[in-house]
């Protein structure tokens, strides 16, 4: 599951480009004055004002944005308000199936879903990621991204073949990564080096795979702990260790090494050998929410061209809007193509399911390597 389908997501991408693109965002503006609200808790910076103005514009409806930085921050928000608050919510696939077991958001109405905006490859490959739990569908996959190498070109150049995960914790690094994730570039490094007892995904397996694994991980984590500077656990963390406090490599979203670029900072992004890891997110409905006309609304609005292309222009991540990647600009186009060269996309390492045993041992394994 961790390399599911390889290039898939890419290969409905090419198999789509030749469609013929629909007209700017599809739906005609809205006559009334007000066609309402809709309540969006999303990551932030994945929503700015040329977004949001847009599909008001389209639509009539007005959106009301309110972002996290975190996974875990959405869900304790989310179980803190018994699924009630807002109308549409932006979790990772993997952990859709968290929601569903605490009965937090509602199954898609696929028939209100216009499915053929969707890349197939991407509608297909969530089943099995997460979107699906006990036959009905939780998520739309809006887009999809990596958590790779970011590098100072001046300080630590790197290229694509020999950088590595490790080039996070060997000497002369002035790191920034993310406590939790960065156990899993280690163990993917610690891997391919073999020197784990058995194969990383085991530890999305059994508790006790996960246990025999993550010792080992740790153990290292903490030995090499000294290459850290700062960790950091949303986008503004990430941004700001390279930015203030003098990282010259981490492990960080896609999103921050493309933000610190189009700054003017030498900061690149590379998949690393043992692949990038990589991870799908989507749109989901809470169960207490209140204006479902305008969240699926919103679902089909955000998978048209233009606006799948608005997105990627503006985070550098990837939408799953059929025909969004020939509308991108050219700063996007290369900015995927340095980061994913080669063979990289047949390497890229999904995230499996996290299911909430993995996670409660994930986050004392991680606990465990900053108090150290």
């Amino acid at each position: 599951m961790n390399r599911i389908d390889r290039r898939g997501i890419l290969r409905g991408a090419a198999a789509t480009a030749g469609v013929t693109l629909a007209s700017p965002f599809l739906a005609r503006r809205a006559m009334a004055q007000d066609a309402g609200t809709v309540n969006i808790f999303a990551w932030a910076g994945y929503l700015n004002d040329e977004i949001l103005g847009a599909f008001q514009e389209a639509t009539g409806i007005t959106p009301n944005f309110t972002p996290y930085g975190t996974n875990d921050e959405l869900l304790n928000q989310l179980r803190a308000n018994n699924g009630a608050g807002f109308d549409l919510i932006w979790p990772t696939v993997d952990r859709v199936p968290n929601y569903v077991e605490f009965g937090l958001v509602q199954p898609i109405d696929e028939a209100r879903i216009e499915v053929d905006r969707v890349l197939p490859s991407a509608w297909e490959n969530s089943v099995n990621l997460g979107a699906v739990v006990g036959g009905k569908r939780y998520q739309v996959p809006t887009d999809w991204g990596t958590e790779a190498v970011a590098f100072d070109r001046d300080q630590m150049p790197l290229e694509y073949g020999t950088a590595s995960y490790g080039d996070i914790w060997n000497e002369g690094a002035q790191a920034t990564v993310r406590a939790h994730s960065a156990l899993v570039g280690l163990g993917l490094w610690l891997e391919a080096e073999g020197k784990l007892p058995r194969p990383l995904l085991d530890a999305f397996k059994t508790p006790e795979a996960q246990t025999e694994i993550f010792d080992v991980i740790l153990a290292e984590a903490i030995a090499r702990k000294g290459n850290i500077i700062q960790f950091w656990n949303n986008e503004n963390e990430a941004q700001g260790a390279f930015r203030v406090n003098g990282a010259n490599v981490g492990q960080t979203w896609d999103s921050t090494a493309a933000a610190l670029s189009r700054e003017g900072m030498p900061i690149g992004f590379i998949a690393p050998k043992e692949g990038a890891l990589a991870w799908m997110e989507g749109l989901s409905i809470p169960v207490g929410a209140e204006n479902l006309d305008n969240a699926y609304a919103f679902i089909n609005w955000f998978l048209t061209p233009e606006a799948g292309a608005m997105y990627t222009n503006a985070t550098s991540i990837n939408s799953t809007a059929v025909g969004s990647d020939q509308l991108i600009s050219d700063e996007a186009k290369a900015f995927f193509a340095a980061a994913y060269p080669g063979d990289a996309l047949e390497k890229l390492w999904w995230w499996p399911i996290q299911e909430s045993w993995y996670v409660t041992k994930r986050n004392e394994y991680q606990d465990r390597f900053l108090s150290a």
